[in-house]
């Protein structure tokens, strides 16, 4: 979220430049890098399959493809603060919708904590002026900006955040080119400027291939309600990039609007652990819990002797009961109806 936060400055440059094939390009390098790294650090990549084909579409649609055209489309008719609180409210929406899907419930104190970010980060951009078509588009974003995370966790399990990202800006990338080709033509990517090739390359590298895989990381190890707080870091990082490139420094409300959001992310991330860091062995095996694909094999809780309890299998079902266990349950049966002492258990 810093890197998107700073991104405001560099994306300005890019105003004058044929929109289509500019955002084709930063995302076609993107996933050329992706793909590269993922082959150089040993990630597997899967091509996607059956319903996984729709929410990929989904992310590069909606939190690619439409969302770019939306703050454009906004920036026109309203200012930027507007859509930039657009952005800050999703933090709300992903504290109630993100645990629903991840098969949990909404914790009271994260949507606490994700309201405060937001009105934290409300703070910080101001409110600014717009009309009725400009609220539109705040919308349009408020609902991309959400998409972009919420599509991303039922396919987050399978293909991980190096592979969503991938298949993300492969799709996004094709259907900006399409784009490009029919609305600017084919010779529009000559028209790009020194200038514009800098930021194209800054935004392809730091605001798509290294944010994403972060964001989607942070997502998949803390959750979508967690995660969503770090949105309220991107106006921060905004204003704070404004000062040093050179801008005035912020007004009194905007560092009341800071320390609103520290308070929030401080709320809302307290003794966040990851869900990969859920242990078994603190279970009975004798539960017969199911646990999900993604949990570990075996881990052992602090303080504890690593054979102090049997791990679960991953299929999650008990271990057979020893040999002979149906004998001593009818002896048991027996001594019952002669009127002896009544067993315990198995046995």
């Amino acid at each position: 979220m810093v890197c998107v936060g700073g991104s405001v400055a560099v994306s300005s440059v890019l105003t004058r430049a044929p929109f289509f094939t500019a955002e084709a390009v930063r995302y076609a390098v993107a996933c050329v890098i992706l793909v590269l790294l993922a082959r150089v650090t040993g990630r597997r990549l899967s091509l996607p399959r059956g319903a996984e084909w729709l929410w990929l579409s989904g992310i590069a649609v909606t939190g690619l493809v439409v969302f770019n055209i939306a703050l454009v489309e906004g920036s026109t008719r309203a200012e930027p603060a507007v859509l930039g609180v657009a952005v800050a409210s999703v933090p709300s929406l992903l504290a109630v919708i993100g645990p629903l899907l991840e098969g949990s419930r909404p914790r009271p104190y994260l949507v606490a904590a994700a309201l405060v970010v937001t009105g934290g980060a409300a703070l910080v951009q101001g409110v600014g002026r717009t009309d009725a078509l400009g609220i539109g588009w705040a919308v349009v974003v408020f609902g991309c900006e959400a998409a972009f995370t919420l599509l991303a966790i039922p396919v987050l399990t399978r293909h991980g955040p190096w592979g969503v990202s991938v298949h993300a800006t492969w799709i996004a990338a094709l259907i900006f080119a399409v784009l490009g080709m029919t609305r600017e033509g084919p010779a529009a990517a000559a028209q790009l400027t020194r200038a514009d090739w800098l930021a194209v390359g800054y935004l392809s590298v730091a605001v798509t291939a290294a944010a994403f895989v972060m964001w989607y990381s942070s997502v998949r190890r803390l959750g979508a309600s967690k995660a969503g707080l770090l949105t309220g870091v991107a106006p921060v990082a905004a204003a704070v990039t404004g000062v040093l490139l050179g801008g005035p420094a912020p007004r009194p409300l905007v560092w009341a609007g800071i320390a609103v959001v520290a308070v929030g992310l401080a709320l809302g991330l307290r003794g966040s652990g990851a869900r990969a860091d859920l242990c078994t062995s603190s279970i009975p095996v004798t539960s017969g819990v199911t646990f999900p694909r993604w949990f570990p094999a075996s881990c052992t809780p602090r303080g504890s002797p690593a054979t102090s309890r049997r791990v679960l299998p991953l299929t999650g079902s008990p271990p057979s009961p020893r040999p002979g266990w149906w004998l001593d349950r009818r002896a048991s049966c027996r001594r019952y109806r002669r009127g002896g002492a009544r067993s315990r258990g198995w046995g």
